[in-house]
Order: C-alpha cells, then sequence, then structure tokens
C-alpha cells in the first residue's frame, strides 16, 4: 500500500521554508497565471534596513494618522505584537503615512524575541541605528524621527485589510526582496509556492543555456521562459 505526505497546509512551517528559497518576481509571475495579477505592493513599498528578504504569515494590522494622542496610546500597537506568533510578518495599511516613525527599535526587539519574520508597512520607521544591528527585515515608505504618539495610531488589528491596493488577510503569505513585496492569498498557497518551485527550476536551465550561447528566441521557444 502507498504512503503519501500530506502537503503542508498554508503557512505552515513547511511552506514557510519553500517561501523563504523564493523570490518575488517569480511568484508575481506565477500568481499571474492563476489569475490573480493585483499582489504585488506599490513600488515605493522598499526594504529599509540591511535585512532585504522578508518571508512569513500576514498578521494584518491597520493604522490611521491621529491628531492627538490617544487615551491609551500603543494599546493595539501592544496587542498586535503580544497576538503574534512565530513565522508572522506584521503587515500594516497606515495609508502612506508620512507624520512620523511608525516602527522603531522596542518594537522590533519584542517581535525578534517572538519569531516575528518582519514588519512591512505604508508608513515610516526610525530607530533605524539600532534596528540594523538586529538584522530584522524593515519594509516600508521611509524615515522619519518623530514618534508615533499623537501622530500615527493602530486601530484594528487581525482583520482583513487592502493595502497598496491589495487585499490582504491574516494566514495569507508574504515575501518581500529587493524587487518588491508580493501577497500570496492563503487558499492558492500551497499551488503558488509548489509552481513556483517548478519556475525557479526551469529559470536556472534557460540561465545556462542561453550563458552558453543559446540565442534567446530559440531558449524561448524550447522552454517557454522569459
Amino acid at each position: 500500500m502507498k504512503s503519501s505526505t500530506p502537503a503542508p497546509t498554508a503557512g505552515s512551517d513547511a511552506q514557510l521554508d519553500t517561501l523563504a528559497t523564493l523570490y518575488s518576481a517569480v511568484v508575481a509571475d506565477v500568481l499571474d497565471a492563476l489569475g490573480y495579477p493585483n499582489q504585488s505592493l506599490p513600488p515605493h513599498v522598499r526594504p529599509l534596513t540591511p535585512a532585504l528578504r522578508v518571508a512569513g504569515r500576514i498578521f494584518p494590522a491597520r493604522a490611521q494618522t491621529v491628531h492627538q494622542a490617544p487615551a491609551e496610546p500603543y494599546k493595539l500597537e501592544i496587542a498586535a505584537v503580544e497576538a503574534m506568533a512565530r513565522g508572522d510578518v506584521l503587515l500594516v495599511d497606515a495609508g502612506d503615512d508620512r507624520s512620523c516613525g511608525f516602527w522603531g527599535e522596542l518594537l522590533t526587539t519584542a517581535c525578534q524575541f517572538k519569531g516575528v519574520r518582519g514588519v512591512v508597512m505604508t508608513a515610516c520607521t526610525r530607530d533605524v541605528w539600532k534596528i540594523k544591528e538586529l538584522n530584522f527585515p524593515v519594509f516600508g515608505i521611509g524615515f522619519h524621527p518623530a514618534d508615533s504618539k499623537g501622530r500615527a495610531d493602530i486601530v484594528e488589528i487581525g482583520q482583513p485589510i487592502t493595502i497598496g491596493g491589495v487585499k490582504a488577510k491574516r494566514g495569507d503569505l508574504l515575501l518581500g526582496d529587493e524587487d518588491g513585496v508580493v501577497i500570496i492569498p492563503s487558499e492558492v498557497a500551497t499551488e503558488t509556492l509548489r509552481l513556483a518551485q517548478e519556475k525557479v527550476s526551469g529559470e536556472n536551465i534557460v540561465r545556462r543555456e542561453l550563458a552558453n550561447g543559446m540565442p534567446m528566441g530559440e531558449a524561448f521557444r524550447k522552454y517557454g521562459i522569459l
């Protein structure tokens, strides 16, 4: 009787390990082919620290610009960090807030201890001099020295968000690198990772052929990869 290994479930350690071996462009190509053409964040969401790659399971949050300190400052920032698990990436829709350094060193330290894999946000960061030492991926839209208190505040955690025009929910996967950030819906995660691995293998073959002098047109006709 044949035995089979079940496919990794969405967001499992096995899937996250596979995700970390891929790159955003190949995943975006696969999602295009699967009928998900709007899964890449806008190009101004960039790596802000020397850790240029982030891969993990999405924990979503929504923040907004405010004009006075709330009654309980940082309440949901703290709740988000406490709710996240190893392998998560905090994904924050902040509406391109540029009023402050929304992220900082102490949040980074707490997340790193928990095994959180990074933060991606449409906001700015600060304390970069220290975050650089921690090798923690922070993707965002810039830098700002001012504190977030009274300027930007998380108003919702764990609920679906739309960030940079891309829908995301808890348990979706995220991959970011120097090309940008792509979000993989959990319902197609297994198929996306399988096809992305196949595409990487095919690209490796084509790369060798081109390096050995095969004409570009011939390589494309033979392998269908560009």
